[in-house]
């Protein structure tokens, strides 16, 4: 499929013959000219482009797609959007925070909340949690995640290149070699370890023992359909690191079943993330549990519910958490129930929406305070 060479005359066009066409693709057509040759997709001559013969549409496309922030005139601006903020970067720059998904903030939004849950839960009664600790957990968080997106794609690059949604990513489009990634994730793990250093002893032995899940994690997508319970394993792992952040140690009985219960969110969110690809996964033999699983979703899905609030009440009761804590568990309960309930598995947009909407788990983040403490903490430094 073949587009005019004037913007204003195939977004005319292309608005009557495919009114979902996502048209901010096309408002810089010599960008986009630069990206076929860097992506080393084909078109006939220079004067005229073509994106592998499809278009992605805004009700197709399961991810929001970042814009191109420009002005009427060219001039670009700036946006707060997470997505803005990278476009906004120097060009140089830009495929390294895509690599580390700056441009998608959830991943980080899900490594963080265990954080904040145990460091929360740790706090003294009627305190609020430590803002320092909270501030050094989601920097670290942010790099953790970033590093481990960096690891993925140096070993996912020949899988990612078959997959549409991930064909774009930069190692597998080539706009970052190996070796530069190599050395990104070198500088991203010095980083983190400076965070982590910030810590007591117990905590950073805690912390280093999370690498090897980090590092083994993009594997195990190739050997067993259960992947995500080994991204649980990862992504709560502080769970464990905020109380002993805090305390000095873990407390096995209050951390213990706060890590299980973010393990069994994670297979709840990340098979429905899985859902997306799953017809690709078949295609280059990447395994997950949305294929394990198939039509029983749903019903293995609310296992992993149940054990989940199971494994919430059980730490309530060990940390001797109050009214409220329960009363905010019910709320997620039920956000979690209504998640599942109107969940179409088949549908890559919907699977988005409903794997986006985990980061309001977030009320979740509760501890032994005055209702006052908690009514500012959930209103001006957790939403």
């Amino acid at each position: 499929m073949i587009l005019p060479k004037s913007p204003k005359v195939h977004i005319q066009f292309w608005r009557g013959f495919l009114p979902g066409t996502c048209f901010a693709c096309f408002s810089n057509i010599h960008r986009h000219r630069n990206r076929q040759r860097e992506y080393g997709i084909s078109g006939p001559g220079d004067k005229c482009f073509m994106f592998n013969a499809t278009f992605h549409t805004q009700t197709s496309w399961p991810r929001p797609l970042a814009r191109l922030d420009t002005s009427p005139n060219g001039r670009r601006f700036f946006s707060l959007s997470a997505a803005g903020i990278v476009n906004s970067a120097p060009v140089a720059v830009q495929p390294y925070l895509r690599l580390m998904r700056l441009d998608k903030p959830i991943g980080t939004w899900l490594l963080y909340l265990p954080c904040t849950w145990s460091i929360g839960l740790a706090a003294d009664p009627g305190c609020l949690p430590d803002l320092a600790m909270l501030t050094l957990f989601g920097t670290g968080a942010l790099l953790m995640r970033g590093a481990g997106c960096t690891i993925n794609d140096m070993w996912d690059k020949d899988f990612d290149k078959k997959v549409a949604r991930t064909a774009s990513r930069p190692i597998a489009s080539g706009e970052i070699s190996q070796l530069q990634a190599l050395t990104f994730l070198g500088v991203q793990l010095t980083s983190a370890l400076a965070v982590l250093l910030c810590l007591n002893y117990y905590s950073i032995a805690l912390g280093a023992a999370s690498l090897s899940l980090v590092v083994s994690y993009p594997l195990m997508k190739r050997i067993t359909y259960w992947p995500q319970l080994v991204l649980g394993l990862t992504f709560n792992w502080g769970a464990l690191l905020g109380w002993s952040a805090v305390m000095g140690s873990c407390d096995w009985s209050v951390c213990l079943p706060l890590y299980f219960s973010g393990v069994m969110w994670t297979l709840i969110y990340d098979t429905i993330y899985a859902h997306q690809d799953k017809v690709d996964d078949v295609l280059v033999g990447v395994k997950s549990t949305a294929l394990r699983f198939q039509e029983q979703t749903k019903p293995w899905i609310s296992g992993f519910m149940a054990a989940m609030m199971g494994g919430l009440v059980l730490t309530g009761v060990n940390a001797q958490q109050t009214l409220p804590y329960y009363g905010v568990l019910s709320v997620m309960g039920l956000h979690l129930a209504h998640q599942i309930y109107t969940l179409d598995i088949n549908n890559p947009e919907d699977c988005w929406k409903k794997f986006v909407s985990n980061r309001y788990n977030v009320v979740i983040y509760h501890h032994h305070m005055s209702q006052t403490a908690r009514a500012f903490m959930m209103r001006h430094c957790l939403l």
